[in-house]
């Protein structure tokens, strides 16, 4: 598709990040654990040192018992020698231990902040955002460093010393020979850095895929996915797509696996011939009696410890930038700003009346379009106001500027004289609770989600809310009670019975102020009748905000708010807006003559 093409062209033509800012930002995530950082570097030096110890006793071997006939000398140094390959063996035990328990503990730090930094978004970028590329960043993006973090630091700590007192060791004992094995080695350098940067492209393309995948399996693979796409025939349309990206991810995968091969072959070949060519040179300095054979098998052995280590660091250097690219994009979700946050000086919300007011409110999603104009509304506490109008005349954005899901753009909104924006977020949702249209359930029982906003509620707290909202028959008459799960979304209970659940949750939490956003608008008249019943004992003696298209839950508000286009256009109550003869009793006729029968209408009061 020409669109696609575009996009992979402009990901391609886009300008590397510069790799300093990245790796300073990945390095501080160690900072909490310095204690523990400072314990693995100790073991890798201690470990370094004591892996050097193995080749100098072969040397004394060859050069000391083998050259003096000593069989006594000869045990002693086979003895030292498994006592040392014992000591390693454990002291390499306890460095890998140390090191995943601090890899482990960078990565669950990474994680817990991720998750609590978007969990604390503004709702405006979760409605802007896809909630499967959102988990993907937490799992695969962070999942994808965790062998970074967990192995790199022992893995440069480690080679640098290795390579540094292992080359230090053999230039002590013969320097020309020390400079042999080295003369190739910067021939590596910069091949290794291509790759890493051609790996850190693909890699940021890969991850890209992967968000795509993650967020087509959550969205069809959800209970509202499945339902439908079979419902209108799309399985196989999704099932194609969902091969598509596959397909995308498969041939990245490929292409960064085989990235590099060529230049590790070439690292490979280096590293078998180097003893050989070791042997031949130093050999022939032992024929001219210008090196000792114990010196020339001790280079043999220490040109391992001395090509592992800088092999291992040219490996770590394609690894970290390959993994660059996935740090940056953690490192991008990190540094969102969240717009909606408590001031440095917010105050708490203590003993709450609910006395609720909106000042010359305006609001706008896009800045220059406002969807919101000078809205001035006064709710005493206790005080029932409906918002009414047709769909996108800013109903359901108007009340959720009260419990700061957005912030206005000019005025302000305030509960008991206090604008909203001083307030500590925690003490203002702990004021406030909504039952919307779509009742949102998580898969667990009946119990734990009605307890949701007040976990210490008693047994008998929850039957009673359950009670009031007329929903304790239904859930008792259940096999497992109040212990039924739910299921996904709650879709294993119907319309009614999950908003009467959702009402029965607000009711135990007891709150001052109450939102409902068009709460029986998906139901019949029968469920409707019982829902409302609900609704009156909910909303008794609380202020209510009440969002319907369907105005028989509305007749008895004391004031109902009529918007068109984000503006107020009548305000009063039912009677004297249906008196009025405007906006108001065109939608109340409309309603009621097309939508019900004559004895469904509630009576004027």
């Amino acid at each position: 598709m020409p669109g696609r093409r575009y996009k992979e062209q402009a990901r391609r033509e886009r300008p590397a990040r510069p790799l300093a800012p990245t790796l300073l930002k990945a390095s501080r995530l160690y900072r909490p654990h310095l204690w523990l950082v400072a314990v693995l570097m100790g073991l890798v030096v201690v470990n370094s040192v004591i892996g050097l110890l193995p080749p100098l006793i072969i040397r004394e071997v060859v050069d000391g018992a083998f050259k003096r006939s000593d069989g006594g000398y000869l045990d002693q140094l086979i003895l030292a020698m498994l006592a040392v390959v014992v000591v390693s063996t454990l002291m390499g035990v306890t460095q890998g231990f140390t090191s995943q328990v601090l890899g482990q503990r960078v990565v669950y730090d990474l994680r817990r902040t991720m998750y609590r930094h978007l969990a604390a978004m503004p709702l405006q970028w979760f409605t802007s955002s896809r909630s499967g590329e959102t988990i993907s960043r937490i799992n695969n993006d962070v999942g994808g460093v965790q062998g970074v973090v967990t192995d790199v630091l022992t893995g440069v700590l480690g080679n640098v010393i290795n390579a540094t007192v292992t080359f230090t060791v053999m230039a002590y004992i013969d320097w020309r020979l020390a400079l042999f094995c080295v003369a190739f080695m910067p021939l590596f350098i910069y091949p290794s850095r291509r790759v890493g940067e051609v790996q850190r492209r693909i890699a940021g393309e890969t991850q890209e895929e992967m968000a795509k995948l993650q967020s087509h399996m959550h969205e069809t693979l959800s209970v509202s996915g499945a339902l439908l796409t079979k419902t209108f025939g799309r399985e196989e349309h999704e099932a194609q797509e969902f091969e598509a990206i596959l397909k995308r991810v498969r041939r990245l995968q490929i292409r960064r696996a085989i990235v590099g091969r060529w230049f590790n072959a070439g690292l490979g070949i280096v590293a078998a011939m180097g003893p050989g060519i070791i042997y031949w040179y130093g050999g022939h300095r032992y024929i001219d009696g210008d090196a000792t054979l114990g010196t020339v098998i001790l280079f043999g052995v220490l040109l391992g410890r001395l090509f592992g280590p800088v092999q291992g660091l040219l490996g770590l250097n394609i690894t970290i930038l390959s993994s660059v690219a996935l740090f940056e994009r953690i490192f991008d979700y990190l540094s969102l700003e969240n717009a909606i946050a408590d001031r440095p000086d917010a105050i708490a919300l203590t003993d709450p009346r609910g006395a609720v007011r909106f000042e010359h409110a305006s609001f706008s999603y896009v800045k220059g379009k406002p969807v919101l104009h000078d809205i001035d509304i006064d709710m005493p506490a206790g005080r029932f106001v409906a918002l009414v109008g047709h769909s996108g005349a800013g109903k359901t954005t108007t009340a959720y500027l009260v419990p700061r899901l957005y912030d206005v753009d000019s005025g302000r909104v305030t509960v008991d004289g206090h604008d909203v924006r001083d307030l500590k977020l925690a003490t203002l949702a702990g004021a406030i609770a909504m039952v919307s249209q779509e009742t949102y359930l998580f898969h667990d029982t009946i119990m734990e989600n009605l307890r949701y906003g007040r976990p210490d509620a008693t047994q008998a707290e929850v039957e009673a809310a359950a009670r009031a909202a007329n929903i304790h028959d239904f859930i008792a008459g259940l096999p497992a009670g109040y212990e039924t799960i739910t299921g996904e979304r709650g879709y294993r209970l119907s319309g009614g019975e999950r908003q009467r659940i959702a009402i029965a949750r607000a009711i135990l939490k007891d709150p001052k102020i109450l939102i409902l956003d068009e709460a029986t608008s998906s139901v019949d008249s029968r469920t409707e009748r019982a829902i409302q019943d609900a609704l009156d004992k909910l909303t008794k003696d609380r202020t209510t905000i009440a969002i319907a298209h369907r105005l028989s839950t509305v007749l008895r508000a004391d004031e109902i708010i009529v918007l068109d286009r984000g503006r107020i256009v009548e305000r009063g109550t039912h009677a004297t807006l249906l008196a009025l003869g405007g906006e108001y009793a065109a939608i109340y006729n409309t309603q009621f003559a097309t939508d019900s029968p004559a004895g469904d209408v509630l009576p004027l009061s």
